[in-house]
């Protein structure tokens, strides 16, 4: 597919399927031009010796010298990168129409229709955008006009995006910032590992709720109201953290005794990841439904594409706001045709059941690791949404962060392309796009096993 020659001192990559020649650069120039016309908070992944990539497929990256690294972290490219098929969809439609999404155009409502099937019936109405950030700052427009409430309820170690609005509702961003806002009321995290009810307690998921209950009380106390309570279905920043049973349930009754909603953030835990289920907020149960949901990364499988999905009721308070909403770019024919292709992809494929049986297989090895190394405290998560969290010692639980980072270093040293997350930075978190293999888990399981024992020797 590419051929490389040198040409006035840069490669030349002929793209020989496109017919095109584009100039690559060699890494050191590639590095020192984006240093000086790329913003500097704009971080790289390995920033001391970043890795740079000129292909993909599947599961697999590769270097401008043609090295394959394992991505364990890209749950963007959600079925593999370069998938023909969805390559196949955005080309067909690219080259039949891409228009402004005020045309009227079966994709959309095709596409509003394969999600709806995905979801519980109460959530039937469609908000087509271009990123999870987008998608989470509608999000927090439908609740404030819904409720014509202003507050809003988040977890601690919380990222919902990018934007201003987002931001101020970031736990993990505003500290680092001007701080919290007043409107913005910050519950704990409900970490079974970290937090302060533990796996020994009888029931964590009532006594987080009921930590978040008095927070909805304290805020009435001082005459505000609750618009929403944000939370991502399995908090990822916060450290690839599994909710207790029954506490989504729980807070969705206090938070509607409030007059407020529930939005779940799907934007890193949807379309099958878990295994078991489409969403992860399905993990709590039938009987459990959010009244907002947001969704983003996977659904366009690299293609910038997310959504809002919400009831009748809730998009109708918008609607009679009479302010117009649109979006140029949401849910644009090809966008659509994009997301139609990886529904496609994750059914005939079956990539849930991959992420079950994977996932399962992966956590197992983990855990078996865990038994060896007194370094892992801990081993959670569902399909192929996965943590592994380093500790100083298991009494204390003290975070080793400082060993987390070098092992992910170490791994890349071994073509592994790994990340750290948590609050501590502690986690290491596993990710992966959904076509990740048996044979992968047992390379990655095996590679941690030969690095720890290593550090353990030094």
């Amino acid at each position: 597919m590419y051929e490389h020659k040198k040409r006035h001192g840069v490669l030349e990559r002929r793209d020989l399927l496109a017919g095109m020649a584009l100039e690559v650069f060699h890494k050191d120039e590639t590095l020192e031009m984006r240093m000086k016309l790329v913003g500097k908070s704009c971080r790289l992944f390995f920033s001391h010796d970043p890795v740079k990539i000129i292909r993909a497929r599947g599961q697999y990256l590769y270097d401008e010298k043609g090295m394959q690294y394992l991505d364990c972290i890209s749950n963007v490219q959600h079925v593999g990168h370069c998938h023909p098929s969805i390559t196949k969809a955005a080309a067909a439609q690219m080259d039949l129409l891409n228009a402004n999404t005020r045309f009227l155009h079966d994709n959309i409502v095709q596409y509003a229709k394969r999600l709806a099937a995905t979801l519980p019936k109460k959530l039937c109405v469609f908000y087509f955008v271009n990123s999870g950030s987008e998608a989470n700052d509608l999000a927090l427009r439908l609740a404030r006009q819904y409720t014509q409430h202003q507050d809003v309820i988040v977890l601690d170690h919380a990222y919902h995006g990018h934007l201003t609005s987002l931001i101020d509702i970031s736990p993990y961003k505003f500290r680092k910032l001007e701080g919290q806002k007043d409107w913005v009321h910050v519950a704990p995290l409900p970490d079974i590992y970290h937090g302060i009810y533990r796996e020994d307690h009888p029931n964590p998921g009532q006594a987080y709720s009921d930590a978040l209950k008095s927070i909805i009380e304290e805020v009435h106390k001082k005459g505000r109201k609750v618009s929403a309570f944000f939370a991502e279905s399995l908090p990822s920043v916060g450290g690839q953290i599994i909710f207790p049973s029954g506490y989504c349930k729980k807070i969705a009754e206090y938070v509607h005794e409030a007059g407020a909603v529930y939005v779940a953030d799907e934007v890193q835990t949807g379309f099958g990841r878990v295994g078991s289920h489409f969403w992860g907020f399905q993990l709590q149960g039938e009987d459990f439904c959010p009244d907002i949901v947001t969704m983003g990364k996977p659904m366009g499988n690299g293609h910038p594409l997310a959504c809002v999905v919400t009831t009748e009721e809730i998009a109708g308070a918008f609607t009679a706001n009479g302010v117009e909403y649109f979006n140029t770019f949401g849910g644009n024919p090809v966008s659509c045709a994009i997301g139609l292709a990886v529904l496609d992809v994750i059914e005939n494929e079956d990539l849930r059941g991959n992420a079950l049986r994977v996932g399962g297989h992966l956590r197992h090895l983990l855990s078996q690791l865990q038994t060896k190394h007194l370094i892992i405290g801990d081993v959670r998560g569902v399909g192929l949404f996965i943590g592994m969290e380093l500790v100083k010692d298991r009494v204390s639980r003290q975070p080793a962060t400082e060993e987390a980072a070098q092992l992910v270093r170490r791994l890349k040293e071994e073509r592994i392309v790994m990340s750290t997350d948590g609050p501590w930075e502690s986690v290491i978190k596993f990710k992966p796009p959904m076509c990740f293999s048996m044979e992968d888990a047992d390379r990655v399981a095996m590679c941690i096993d030969q690095i720890l024992t290593e550090l353990e020797n030094v």
